[in-house]
């Protein structure tokens, strides 16, 4: 990958950098981010206030995307919505439409997307982990 390439982080990237936990991602993942221009879907964002929400986490996602964006220059994709939620239709490898839209935005940048989540590794070709 080459320094200042567009790489996505899914939801569960950002909650482990939001929380300090570096030594969570494996040397991949982490040389994707110290190179790469990090932006995340805005899905990211609702995932984490549902997270905030039903009491899994505590912050605001706005506060969280304040704060990274300050650290490390994150921002939210703005590629126009429609044809991201109709690519989404077509991933018919999970139920689960925060990980179909996350994975829709990422691939229509044909970026890498840092993920530690199995199921979205398995089927997207360009994930990090």
């Amino acid at each position: 990958m080459e320094a200042g390439s567009v790489v996505h982080l899914d939801t569960c990237a950002v909650l482990f950098l939001y929380a300090g936990l570096n030594g969570k991602f494996p040397p991949a993942a982490m040389d994707a981010i110290e190179r790469g221009t990090l932006r995340i879907s805005p899905m990211v964002l609702l995932e984490l206030q549902y997270l905030r929400e039903v009491g899994r986490f505590k912050h605001r996602a706005e506060d969280v995307l304040e704060e990274l964006s300050k650290l490390i220059g994150l921002t939210v994709c703005t590629a126009p919505f429609p044809p991201i939620a109709l690519a989404a239709t077509r991933l018919e490898w999970t139920r689960d439409p925060f990980d179909r839209l996350i994975t829709a935005q990422a691939n229509s940048e044909q970026a890498p997307l840092v993920t530690a989540d199995a199921n979205i590794r398995n089927h997207y070709v360009r994930a990090i982990w």
